[in-house]
């Protein structure tokens, strides 16, 4: 599959300074901030600062450093949201998976009891 990354995207705007964002941490390949629209108490976004569109993209193309960045991030995050109890990780990818934004995100949900992400 090829990925052609839209640089116009609301996350790649955040990355360059052009909108603002709650940033929660940030490193060399990351940058995570909190949803603007938060589905439980601890939602945030984690990022990665190159153009990949989904995860499968940033998983084939991703550097190890990127890759290495990106987790340390996500490590980081759950550390300082204190999400002990558990917490929910999503990736939406492409048109079924419903990705509002075409450049990887993963949410860290938590900081409550979530339910069942999806009916049985």
């Amino acid at each position: 599959m090829e990925y052609a990354y839209d640089d116009q995207n609301i996350f790649a705007k955040i990355l360059r300074g052009e909108i603002p964002n709650n940033t929660v941490f940030e490193n060399d390949h990351a940058l995570a901030f909190n949803d603007i629209a938060p589905q439980a108490p601890v939602h945030l976004l984690v990022i990665p600062k190159g153009a990949y569109v989904s995860l499968d993209h940033f998983a084939r193309d991703a550097s190890v450093d990127e890759q290495a960045g990106f987790f340390a991030a996500v490590a980081e995050v759950c550390k300082i949201t204190g999400v002990d109890d558990g917490f929910r990780a999503i990736a939406n990818t492409r048109t079924h998976g419903v990705q509002d934004v075409p450049h990887f995100h993963l949410h860290i949900i938590g900081g409550a009891q979530l339910g069942r992400m999806l009916p049985k």
